[in-house]
């Protein structure tokens, strides 16, 4: 299977996947941590990604989001974006609400 569809993939089967380096548990730069720290507040599961052990992912995921940096969040399939855009929909409450509602979306398909 093509890197691609891997990517494709993960982003469809998570309602809520961040593109990190690291793990939730033990990141490895500041602005994934950062961004741990905001979904961790929120309150609802996420999947992850290490990009430090997948480096197909970590570079094709790039073209494919068309979004230069790390972290990456994606919500219900579509890229919220990097640190700065989340840490300030965190502060303003929309991050919650986005996830509130993909979260409740996902229950009903279940």
């Amino acid at each position: 299977m093509d890197v691609i569809q891997v990517i494709k993939d993960q982003i469809e089967k998570n309602p809520v996947i961040l593109y990190m380096k690291g793990s939730p548990q033990f990141p490895q730069c500041g602005f994934s941590a950062q961004v741990v720290e905001a979904m961790t507040a929120v309150g609802k599961p996420f999947a992850y990604v290490n990009i430090l052990e997948a480096p197909e992912i970590r570079q094709n995921l790039k073209e494919y989001a068309n979004w230069p940096t790390y972290p990456q969040l994606w919500v219900g399939g579509e890229l919220v974006g990097g640190c700065d855009i989340i840490m300030d929909m965190y502060r303003s409450g929309q991050l919650k609400e986005m996830v509130d509602g993909v979260a409740v979306e996902s229950d009903d398909d279940a």
